[in-house]
């Protein structure tokens, strides 16, 4: 397996942000026209936005904090050829776990669900994190 397919799971999860984007675009035209939105205060404040408008909001914060993670270990590992199936098997869960956690989070929102793949996703970074120390020590 070439360790450049490292990158699909990369670029998969870019897409996951770039199609929340696309569905935020979505709802927010949707609200507008339902007139649900306080126009003077959309600018600056999210409670002007419907909750429709505001869960894929949060989605879409949620993916600049562990993926950036994600995308630096992955960097590295790659940088420093330790890409092999296991560095593979759990990109691919991170990034699995991020589109369950995106559904979640704009569908029905339940917390509990939420945090099974949330926590899912840190559990495999801290491991690829881990591997990546082990490769450059040793």
């Amino acid at each position: 397996m070439s360790k450049d397919l490292i990158f699909l799971p990369v670029l998969m999860q870019v897409l996951l942000t770039i199609k929340q984007y696309i569905l935020l675009l979505i709802a927010k035209k949707k609200a507008v026209a339902a007139e649900e939105v306080d126009l003077e205060r959309r600018g600056l404040y999210d409670d002007a936005w419907p909750v429709s408008v505001i869960k894929i909001n949060n989605s879409i914060r949620s993916q600049y904090e562990i993926p950036v993670l994600f995308y630096i270990v992955v960097g590295i590992l790659w940088a420093i050829n330790a890409v092999g199936p296991i560095v593979h098997t759990l990109a691919w869960i991170f990034v699995l776990s991020r589109v369950a956690h995106a559904y979640i989070h704009t569908g029905s929102n339940f917390v509990p669900h939420r945090l099974r793949f949330f926590s899912l996703g840190i559990y495999s970074v801290i491991l690829l994190v881990i591997l990546a120390i082990y490769r450059l020590v040793s």
